[in-house]
């Protein structure tokens, strides 16, 4: 009688802590490394290829190699950080103690891609070595961020709102990245003029982001950037728990080959990697595009910032109606309607760029609402999938690998950010674009316009098509960690 009472207890003391009921202060914490991540290497993926082509000084050619050369090694490398990570034993947590250990490297090396020394600007191997160390260090905070996710709580409903908290500070800092970047290294950039700046008649002087000269205005915005993306860090590594973490025998057991294992059984995994892979190419092609976008095809840089503050609304101010929109029509549906809101946008922003629409920023501001809520509304609560397809794979193996698993989202995620980069700058060197001319020929606007408009449009509904082959309901998810919790308590795992 003692040891079914025992066991009761035990059964209980495991439901209470790993589907626990978080804090807003945890939700809050754990979101502040998001918003670290889109502050320290969100700037890389908005700013490095036109840095490079502009005011560094490399081909865009050359600048889409650089990308290449190093997603392909981050194909091999963060399946083996995955796996450390996973078989990580440390006092102060598994996952935590990544963030401090690789955070201060992390953030002096991807201020160092914008060192304006003279001595090295244009030089190929320098720009390489320093966009490869940033990756390699980014590898070993953003994949046991991943995990941590994984590890503070089961609850599904607590799962989504969570989601909803960090995506909200996700694109905060997407805020920070995307609208005030721009316009703060546009401050600080030589050769000022007073320009109106499209929003409510504000006028500022604003200098040329695209000048070989505007060097130590980048470094000194983004070694800014850097210092409150560390300090934000160091705000998740304090302020979150750790409940949902492998035994030590599992610990024990993970092997770099179970990379290979979980992709091929784990048919959730598959279908979501591949939608990360999609979703975050299309993302990062309108990311990398937008400056020469706004330089080139429509004329007016100077409305980059009052744009893009438009378009971070609904990722701010319009996150909290995820998870009710997801229990009206259910998570397929929800990325369905968010996806087709981002093609509205994009066909819009299509039309401003003609000659009779160019010089009014209104369709600028429709236009890059609707495809801002959709593409973060559809790259945002795809990350409220991955514990759910982490609890499937100890379903199936009864390892749980969070490491390994959230190390293949974030390559997936990493192969599309290197595609979003690469494949423009190559489009941009096909159709002839020249980084030292002020205005560009009628092919290289083409290609930019292809890179901006028609190839995320295509993308979009690719990602539709792969969206609809997920197997995993609600109903699933539920009875797969009950079975899980009812293991643990039994101890059989």
């Amino acid at each position: 009688m003692a040891s079914n009472v025992n066991d009761a207890s035990a059964s209980t003391h495991v439901a209470e802590k790993e589907f626990a009921k978080l804090s807003w202060g945890e939700r809050i914490s754990y979101g502040a490394g998001d918003l670290a991540q889109n502050l320290i290497f969100g700037t890389v993926g908005s700013m490095l290829l036109f840095y490079l082509t502009t005011v560094f000084g490399i081909s865009a050619a050359v600048g889409a190699t650089i990308f290449l050369i190093v997603r392909w090694i981050n194909v091999f490398w963060d399946p083996w950080v995955g796996a450390v990570v996973d078989k990580s034993k440390f006092k102060r947590g598994k996952y935590r103690p990544f963030i401090l250990y690789f955070g201060i490297p992390l953030t002096v090396c991807a201020a160092l891609l914008f060192f304006p020394m003279e001595a090295v600007r244009g030089n190929v191997i320098y720009a390489f070595i320093s966009y490869m160390a940033t990756a390699m260090i980014y590898s070993f905070v953003n994949i046991p961020y991943g995990a941590l996710n994984a590890s503070l709580t089961r609850d599904n409903d607590e799962v989504s709102t969570l989601t909803t908290v960090r995506m909200t500070e996700a694109n905060i800092g997407n805020l920070m990245v995307y609208t005030f970047l721009p316009l703060f290294v546009q401050l600080a950039s030589p050769d000022k003029q007073l320009k109106d700046i499209g929003f409510f008649g504000i006028k500022l002087h604003l200098g040329n982001y695209a000048s070989p000269h505007a060097g130590g205005a980048y470094f000194l915005v983004m070694s800014i950037y850097m210092v409150i993306g560390f300090a934000l860090l160091m705000v998740t590594y304090f302020g979150v728990k750790e409940r949902v973490l492998p035994t030590e025998e599992e610990t024990d057991a993970v092997k770099y080959s179970d990379l290979f294992a979980e992709i091929k059984r784990n048919k959730p995994l598959q279908v979501l990697g591949m939608f990360f892979l999609i979703g975050f190419t299309f993302m990062f092609f309108g990311n990398t595009v937008w400056p020469f976008y706004m330089q080139y095809n429509v004329g007016h840089p100077e409305w980059v910032a009052s744009i893009n503050l438009i378009g971070s609304i609904p990722g701010i101010f319009l996150v909290f109606l995820w998870p009710i929109v997801r229990r009206k029509i259910g998570k397929k549906q929800f990325f369905y309607i968010f996806l087709a809101l981002f093609i509205i946008g994009q066909l819009i922003l299509w039309v401003w760029q003609m000659p009779a629409f160019k010089d009014s920023p209104l369709l600028g501001y429709i236009g890059r609402f609707l495809m801002q809520w959709g593409i973060t509304a559809a790259t945002g609560y795809m990350w409220s999938l991955v514990p759910e397809v982490v609890s499937y794979g100890e379903y199936q193996s009864k390892k749980r690998v969070a490491g390994i698993i959230n190390a293949i989202m974030g390559l997936f995620f990493k192969i599309g950010l290197a595609l979003g980069g690469i494949i423009p700058g190559y489009i941009n060197a096909f159709f002839k674009f020249d980084g030292a001319k002020a205005h560009q020929s009628a092919s290289a606007l083409m290609g930019i316009q292809f890179s901006m408009i028609w190839a995320p449009i295509v993308l979009a509904l690719v990602a539709m098509w792969i969206m609809s082959r997920y197997p995993l309901s609600d109903k699933d998810v539920e009875r797969i960690n009950l079975e899980i919790d009812k293991r643990k308590s039994e101890g059989l795992l």
